[in-house]
């Protein structure tokens, strides 16, 4: 089971530099082993709409609606454990929000977000699991 970062998300949505790497990764996993975190999916919705992006945000809740994919959150409880991987990882809020989604769920981190090679789960690229 894999915790899917905003970035590998934002990555194929945009067809940026790495587009087709993550669209062969999701081609390649079943949607239902994949989870993406509330703060991804909010995160990505503000940037397709600061950039007008409004077909592709639209394709984006239909996929993820119709996808089997699991939308992850945390309650206040798992905000004590948030700040301790802030402090211990030196983390931001974003990837300590993720971190502990994937401790929580027991989840791979997908990203190409260098910061989580700080930390015990560490990440995987998506080419790492193709």
């Amino acid at each position: 089971m894999y915790l899917v970062d905003t970035n590998i998300f934002l990555e194929l949505l945009l067809e940026q530099e790495r587009a087709d790497e993550v669209r062969k990764f999701f081609s390649s996993v079943d949607s239902s082993d994949l989870s993406l975190t509330d703060l991804s999916f909010h995160s990505i919705g503000i940037i397709l709409i600061k950039f007008k992006k409004f077909d592709v945000f639209t394709r984006f809740v239909r996929d993820i609606a119709n996808g089997g994919m699991q939308i992850l959150s945390l309650n206040l409880e798992d905000m004590f454990n948030l700040l301790k991987f802030v402090k211990k990882f030196g983390l931001d809020f974003d990837n300590a929000y993720q971190y502990t989604v994937a401790e929580k769920y027991n989840l791979q981190i997908i990203s190409f977000d260098k910061d989580f090679d700080r930390t015990e789960r560490r990440r995987k690229e998506p080419l790492d699991i193709l």
